[in-house]
């Protein structure tokens, strides 16, 4: 029995994934159709027709990170406690940084740092994924606040601030080289001020 309509070329996450590895290495700017193409294993137009263009691939690209992340949240935020969420949080992330072969930065914070390159529209798009992070930080603090984990005068807005600002460190740190132990270190120090109630 035969299949209606053209067969898909290639695997549209996976060819995502691929693109995401490139513009994460390379920069938006830096990053070429060709070397796009090449690492996708599809055509020019292949890549047009699925995506649009270079900037929607790009967005694309940035969703699909984002999606992946939101599976790692969801693991997350069923650690019995904040304090256990924040320990494994930066347990994860040191990990990512400090594997072989992969970038050693968030792409969120790379492509923020690096935004003038790829325009206002992409930025914001970049920022607002980035807001979702910090937000799941807030509602797991919210929670640890409302269960007497964390002090009432602990604002959970000013936390996840505060955390997400190591986390976007560490990432600046990763990319230019810092260890895993140097990591481990700042991340230590962190969770040694969690507040106690």
């Amino acid at each position: 029995m035969g299949t209606m309509g053209r067969p898909r070329e290639f695997d549209t996450e996976q060819a995502l994934d691929k693109a995401l590895d490139v513009f994460w290495r390379n920069g938006y700017e830096g990053t070429s159709i060709s070397e796009l193409t090449s690492a996708m294993g599809i055509s020019p137009p292949s890549l047009y027709a699925a995506f649009g263009n270079k900037e929607k691939l790009f967005r694309s690209a940035l969703d699909r990170y984002a999606e992946v992340r939101k599976q790692v949240w969801s693991e997350l935020m069923s650690a019995p406690t904040a304090r256990d969420m924040m320990a494994l949080l930066f347990e994860r992330v040191i990990g990512f940084y400090a594997e072989e072969g992969n970038p050693h930065c968030c792409m969120l914070v790379k492509g923020t740092l690096t935004s003038g390159d790829c325009g206002q529209v992409i930025s914001d798009h970049m920022s607002a994924k980035r807001a979702e992070s910090e937000q799941m930080l807030v509602e797991r603090f919210t929670k640890a606040k409302a269960s007497g984990e964390l002090p009432d005068e602990i604002e959970a807005k000013d936390l996840a601030r505060y955390y997400m600002t190591v986390l976007d460190g560490m990432s600046v740190r990763a990319a230019a080289g810092a260890s895993r132990e140097e990591l481990r270190k700042v991340a230590d120090l962190a969770m040694r001020g969690w507040p106690v109630n």
